[in-house]
């Protein structure tokens, strides 16, 4: 359905000059002929025009290869600029590649941004054939989908309000409903799913299932939930700086994703992560963590103790502070959290310093698998002091303790458990009654 082949975009960027505190009039005047020249020229080759006084080129892409057949679901992951969104706007046709060529064996449906291809003045219900039309349908195909789209948006009170009144909830509803059911043999979809609640996110997964399953239509989807793309893509590609850092089964490249952007697993008894990036509501700087430093021998062992240290600065007095740690699946799962329930456990720090806290867990239940670890702090009134999202990795195998026969890899919390049994006589007086 889709083959790239050495596919390339370039822009052209413009920077501006750092003023100096004193500039000679012939400096100003030569900047002021270059740029007047390089726009010029700009002009009569039909460039863009573009502001600053020096240019580069910058690759969003360079030399991307890659297939995809009817009915399979391709996941793309990265970083944030790493490519994604230029690559689907140009297998959209929203923009051209600079070099390469891509081959496209269907009609596409996109879905990009929220209320792309929505006239904010007109109605739910008007808005509803003008996107069908720019999608390329027919006026007969709209009207045998239309009772299904709506249904599916569920913005039945609203199809006659103009949109431009509607939550960004509501557009991405009825955009995706739109470009879902109007029978496309492609589907692109961007990250804009993330703005609807969870109940819709899941009927929307189920939709792109169906779609690609049943009727074997093919799906690219760009997400940063790793779960998702484990789960609903049959392979993945990793895009790292614009180029194509790896492509194959999810499971491998999520891990191989998810070992790169925190270090790798154990990467040493001590992680530095005071430069980790922080979420965007953690405005408050007067705690930052400055390290995870392991106290038992690394990889951990499933039902040994485990230990480890957190080491944060202060600057300012903090009252009634907590620490938290919790550890995740590869894909962002939480699968067991650390939280100091007792009031016993919490700490006054009256004054700025350099302080660590230490949380001891005695046959630590995480089975063998690779983990996340995200640690964070509050104060007393649960403002968010500080938070790490899958700020470092680790490995967990089978330990002494435990139980005889576990795998190399059982992920998840593994317990025991006290088991009993019925007597024998029971059981056999059981299989004479059957």
């Amino acid at each position: 359905m889709i083959r790239a082949e050495g596919l390339g975009k370039k822009y052209v960027i413009g920077h501006a000059a750092e003023r100096e505190g004193y500039v000679a009039l012939r400096d100003v005047l030569a900047r002021g002929v270059r740029n007047f020249w390089r726009k010029t020229t700009g002009t009569v080759r039909g460039r863009a025009i573009l502001a600053g006084d020096t240019v580069e080129e910058f690759w969003a892409l360079k030399d991307v290869n890659f297939e995809v057949r009817r009915g399979e679901v391709l996941g793309i992951i990265g970083r944030n600029g790493a490519g994604k969104s230029t690559l689907l706007k140009i297998l959209s046709r929203i923009t051209e590649p600079s070099e390469g060529r891509v081959t496209i064996n269907g009609r596409v449906a996109s879905l990009l941004e929220v209320g792309t291809g929505f006239h904010p003045e007109l109605t739910g219900r008007e808005n509803i054939y003008l996107n069908g039309a720019i999608l390329g349908m027919t006026r007969a195909e709209i009207r045998r989908k239309f009772d299904e789209i709506v249904a599916f948006a569920e913005v039945e009170k609203f199809l006659d309000t103009p949109v431009k009144r509607y939550s960004s909830g509501m557009y991405v509803r009825l955009a995706f409903a739109v470009a879902a059911h109007l029978e496309p043999e492609i589907l692109v979809v961007d990250e804009v799913l993330a703005v609807g609640d969870a109940e819709f996110q899941k009927k929307c997964l189920g939709k792109m299932d169906e779609v690609s399953r049943r009727e074997g239509r093919t799906v690219l989807i760009v997400s940063h939930n790793l779960s998702v793309i484990k789960s609903l893509c049959a392979w993945t590609l990793w895009l790292d700086g614009g180029r194509l850092r790896d492509c194959g089964a999810p499971d491998m490249v999520v891990g191989a994703y998810l070992a790169q952007s925190t270090g790798g697993p154990d990467e040493g008894r001590i992680v530095p992560l005071y430069d980790r990036r922080r979420p965007v509501y953690i405005e408050d700087s007067r705690l930052r963590v400055d390290a995870v430093e392991w106290l038992t021998p690394l990889p951990l062992q499933h039902g040994n103790r485990v230990e480890l240290r957190v080491h944060f600065k202060t600057r300012a007095p903090l009252y009634d502070v907590s620490a938290g740690i919790g550890f995740n699946a590869v894909e962002g799962s939480r699968v067991v959290t650390y939280l100091p329930y007792s009031k016993a456990m919490r700490q006054n720090i009256p004054l700025p310093g350099t302080y660590f806290v230490d949380l001891a867990i005695d046959g630590f239940c995480l089975g063998p698998d690779t983990y996340n670890l995200e640690v964070g702090f509050r104060s007393g009134n649960y403002h968010n002091l500080d938070f790490l999202p899958a700020c470092a990795q680790l490995q967990v195998i089978p330990g002494p303790n435990s139980p005889a026969g576990m795998e190399e890899r059982a992920p998840g919390v593994r317990f025991e458990g006290d088991w009993s049994w019925v007597s024998s006589m029971q059981l056999s007086e059981l299989d004479v009654a059957s």
